[in-house]
């Protein structure tokens, strides 16, 4: 955790890539669809919430009292916070953590208040837990639960079981056994793939994902998504949804503002989560491929729709390394207020501005890459997804072939474009000379 701190190259300026996402901007941007939206200070020293930013984008006819209020009523403080808006028919995906009705099905008028003001009263919502029915009867015992419908109005569940914690860092090292096994035999090796759940858990969150998406786009209603504390499941899911629905969230600048806004100050704890890998033979309790599986459910998405993101496999693949172990401060600390605390943007530099620069950009870029307007369904059919061996197998010396691969049809597009553009110039030059001519004979 320490080196960024000491890391200085003399090629990058400290200050750069930190402005990668801001609320103000974003709000600036949301202003052109609705005028719903204002900026909140309420949060500004973290009193509210420590894993939520200092500003916020609230709706403007809720005040700030009220956000206190729904607050106290959601778990770690995360009350119910715009992920994003969808400007072709200005539905909303909201994300929180659990409410905490407890046992005896307590209410907080607010909240609920809050949640109505999403929804018209001719119009119907989802909320989408990520829990098991046995992990919410759980949590109602110790003082947690879900929404209920009949104090929600309007408001519809939904509920899609997605593992999370030390069943998917078990699931992980069950995968990395696979991908090392040498034994070169057929069914043990499809034997550990299939044992490792990898690809189920890939699946699950893919679906729950396309539902989100398919409630957004398809029948134009709202979602607010949580599990239990938000900050694992609930933004693989509406970080996901939102690369299926946004053709800017699959640009490359567009994927670091998604990366920033719903992961890095949306309270994700990567220090937490990213500590030792599946290579530790240590067992940390809150250690978890969260987003890993994410960067794997994103990939799927590039091989089925290769022409879509503007970024390739490797900048997936750096942002894999950097979450792990980095140079930069990007990834450090647990949420906003301990990088607020340590000065981490003061005192380390940031990733963005290190893939943004001149040099390391074009590595990242999809050669093959065409904005495409429309919604990205991904066949989430078993026979549909394949293990990641750009990633799992990249030590494999097949892979590197497929890195070279890549890297001939990168040169070979880009001394085309060089040759194109040089044509473009000559054709400019040519008509300016005719031009000229004749204005001479003239």
């Amino acid at each position: 955790m320490m080196y960024p701190f000491f890391f200085r190259p003399t090629y990058m300026n400290m200050l750069e890539g930190w402005d990668q996402y801001s609320p103000e901007r974003e709000l600036a941007m949301l202003a052109d669809h609705t005028d719903a939206f204002r900026i909140s200070y309420i949060n500004k020293d973290f009193a509210v919430c420590f894993s939520y930013p200092s500003v916020l984008i609230v709706p403007k006819s809720i005040d700030d009292e009220v956000l206190k209020k729904s607050a106290k009523f959601r778990q770690g403080g995360r009350f119910p916070y715009l992920s994003y808006y969808h400007k072709k028919n200005g539905k909303m995906i909201f994300r929180s953590s659990q409410p905490l009705i407890g046992p005896n099905v307590r209410r907080c008028k607010e909240d609920e208040g809050l949640l109505g003001t999403i929804v018209g009263s001719d119009e119907r919502a989802y909320v989408l837990d990520t829990r098991s029915s046995q992990s919410i009867q759980q949590a109602k015992v110790m003082g947690g639960g879900t929404e209920s419908t009949s104090n929600y109005r309007n408001w519809k569940r939904l509920q899609k079981a997605l593992e999370r914690g030390r069943i998917l860092q078990e699931s992980l090292i069950k995968l990395v056994e696979a991908c090392n096994d040498q034994s070169h035999n057929m069914d043990r090796w499809l034997s550990k793939l299939e044992n490792s759940k990898w690809l189920s858990h890939v699946q699950s969150i893919l679906n729950a994902a396309c539902m989100v998406a398919q409630c957004v786009e398809r029948e134009e209603a709202s979602v607010l998504v949580h599990g239990s504390e938000g900050t694992d499941t609930t933004l693989q899911v509406t970080s996901l949804a939102q690369v299926i629905l946004d053709p800017d969230c699959r640009t490359l600048m567009g994927f670091q503002s998604l990366i920033e806004r719903e992961w890095l100050q949306a309270g994700h704890p990567f220090q937490a989560r990213c500590t030792r890998s599946a290579y530790s033979h240590a067992k940390l309790k809150q250690e978890a491929p969260t987003f890993l599986l994410f960067l794997d459910c994103c990939w799927q998405l590039m091989r089925q729709f290769p022409c879509s993101l503007e970024f390739n496999e490797q900048f997936l693949i750096t942002l894999f390394e950097q979450a792990y172990a980095s140079s930069f401060g990007t990834f450090l600390a647990n949420n906003e207020k301990e990088r607020f605390n340590n000065n981490v943007k003061e005192k380390t530099h940031s990733l963005w501005s290190w893939i943004n620069s001149q040099s390391e950009h074009k590595r990242y870029i999809n050669p093959f890459y065409s904005r495409n307007l429309f919604t990205i369904w991904p066949s989430i059919q078993p026979q549909s997804l394949q293990l990641w061996q750009g990633l799992f197998f990249r030590w494999n010396s097949l892979t590197q072939h497929k890195n070279e691969v890549w890297n001939a049809i990168n040169n070979i597009i880009n001394c085309e474009f060089w040759h194109s553009h040089k044509d473009k110039e000559r054709h400019d030059l040519h008509l300016s000379l005719n031009t000229t001519e004749e204005q001479l004979s003239k």
